[in-house]
């Protein structure tokens, strides 16, 4: 059998591919991907009427009109409209999932009446 020399790349070539150790970390996400503009665009064109959960838990009813970097503004029929900071908005949603969310539950009376009715019929 004849001698055959194994044929290794030499290290420093993989170093020069690779780089320094910091330039293999994740790349950090972009600071805007514009989820936001998306989703206040799609409740802007629909005229969804939104609720907006303030930070001393005040709720405001309307839907969003405008909107920029800090600020919304909420239609409302029911009061003038609101010029809204955005720093100052713990939360907003959609009016037609707190519906949905309230027709789920039964009231605390209906609850205590259904039980009362459960345990005269055991007699």
């Amino acid at each position: 059998m004849a001698n055959r020399k194994l044929i290794r790349p030499d290290a420093q070539d993989f170093k020069k591919e690779i780089g320094p150790r910091g330039a293999r970390r994740k790349q950090v996400p972009p600071e805007q991907t514009n989820a936001e503009e998306y989703y206040y665009l799609k409740q802007m064109a629909n005229k969804t009427p939104m609720v907006v959960v303030l930070n001393n838990d005040q709720e405001l009813r309307g839907w969003i009109e405008w909107y920029d970097k800090a600020m919304i503004k909420l239609n409302r029929n029911d009061g003038p409209n609101l010029l809204i900071p955005k720093h100052s908005i713990r939360y907003l949603f959609k009016e037609a999932e707190l519906r949905v969310a309230r027709r789920g539950r039964r009231p605390a009376a209906a609850v205590a009446a259904s039980d009362t009715d459960t345990e005269g019929s055991e007699d």
